[in-house]
């Protein structure tokens, strides 16, 4: 396992649920400390500062520390653990799954059930079993007083149990949290190359907090460090997959995606085809994507004071917003090469160009 492969199993296999980001702060700040300065803003993002050029333009990289999981409800008299999604959940993915509760007293496996298939009727098998309806079993039985003994009570998180996997095509990464710990990851290894190089201006990478209930972290950080170009680190949706028709170009070792468009966000244009100017040139495949429903940080980001030029880049990915999901290292590893040489041709004559009129 080499270091990317590393920096990729700790982010992914981290606890981090959307209000419980810790865990993920602290790997992200282990790894930049000894290279930036560290900060935090007052809803828990984190802010790492790396200084180039004195007086250079502020760019701000984005990406989400916040995974898809749960939090505990309520515990029934039985035993039984009512839960509350945490982020978009499809149910069709959530049953049978082993999940851990992290609480007070340490953490507690349980898989969540729901009413057998033979006690169901013909009518209420057709149906997708509504998350309301489930439960997490933790082996709970009449004579245990689960809430008492094992320490669980409403508002502690859940977090799908899904360890980081290299599949037998040496390239294919099967993990949790892909969404959004690649952009996670995608900042420490862009951060790191810096660090090699001259680059005009100041980079603050921010791990936010909160995107998948409202974009919260983006609202707070993006304050703190006011940026003047901002680029939001993402999955992308591969669509290579059974089921999914027509001609679409995002698929697993295309390249990274460019957003074109979500629905938080159209990304400024000069920014894009700056992006797209440095990967032909050097040579980088990538493609475009957009996204009907759903946003990313950049629908706060773009919009702080008079605007900032934004784009979002992302990762193809595999069943987001799942237990696992898969992507493609060649992937990962061009958008860090593509990142990196961005930044190196933003100085201050370049990102007024961005919104000179």
């Amino acid at each position: 396992m080499d270091q990317t492969e590393k920096l990729l199993k700790e982010l992914t296999e981290a606890y981090g649920v959307t209000g419980h980001e810790e865990d993920v702060a602290g790997i992200i700040a282990r790894h930049l400390k000894p290279i930036c300065k560290i900060s935090y803003d007052k809803l828990g993002s984190i802010i790492a500062e790396k200084r180039g050029t004195p007086k250079g333009p502020k760019i701000m990289l984005a990406g989400h520390m916040d995974e898809v999981g749960f939090m505990v409800k309520e515990v029934t008299k039985e035993g039984f653990v009512k839960f509350l999604p945490l982020g978009g959940w499809w149910p069709h993915v959530v049953l049978s799954q082993r999940v851990c509760i992290r609480t007070s007293k340490g953490d507690v496996v349980g898989v969540v059930g729901s009413k057998a298939p033979h006690l169901l009727e013909a009518e209420e098998r057709k149906k997708v079993v509504e998350i309301k309806d489930m439960y997490i079993d933790v082996g709970a039985t009449a004579d245990n007083n689960v809430a008492e003994k094992l320490g669980i009570r409403p508002g502690d998180p859940i977090v799908p149990i899904s360890p980081f996997t290299v599949l037998r095509n040496k390239k294919a990464y099967l993990a949790k949290a892909w969404d959004d710990r690649i952009g996670c990851a995608l900042i420490i290894d862009v951060m790191n190359r810096l660090t090699k190089i001259k680059h005009p201006n100041t980079v603050y990478g921010v791990g936010t907090v909160q995107e998948e209930v409202g974009l919260r972290g983006a609202t707070t950080s993006v304050s703190s460090v006011d940026p003047d170009v901002g680029f939001v680190l993402e999955v992308g949706l591969a669509m290579d997959t059974p089921g999914i028709d027509g001609e679409r170009k995002e698929k697993l070792g295309a390249g990274p995606s460019l957003y074109v468009y979500d629905s938080t966000m159209i990304p400024n244009t000069r920014l894009r085809d700056l992006v797209i100017e440095v990967a032909e040139k050097k040579k980088i495949p990538y493609h475009f994507t957009s996204i009907l429903r759903g946003g990313t940080d950049g629908g706060k980001i773009h919009l702080h004071r008079s605007g900032v030029p934004t784009q979002t880049i992302g990762v193809p990915t595999r069943y987001i917003h799942a237990q696992a999901g898969i992507l493609h290292r060649d992937d990962y590893d061009h958008t860090v090469t593509m990142l990196t040489e961005v930044i190196r041709r933003l100085d201050q004559k370049t990102v007024r160009g961005l919104t000179s009129r």
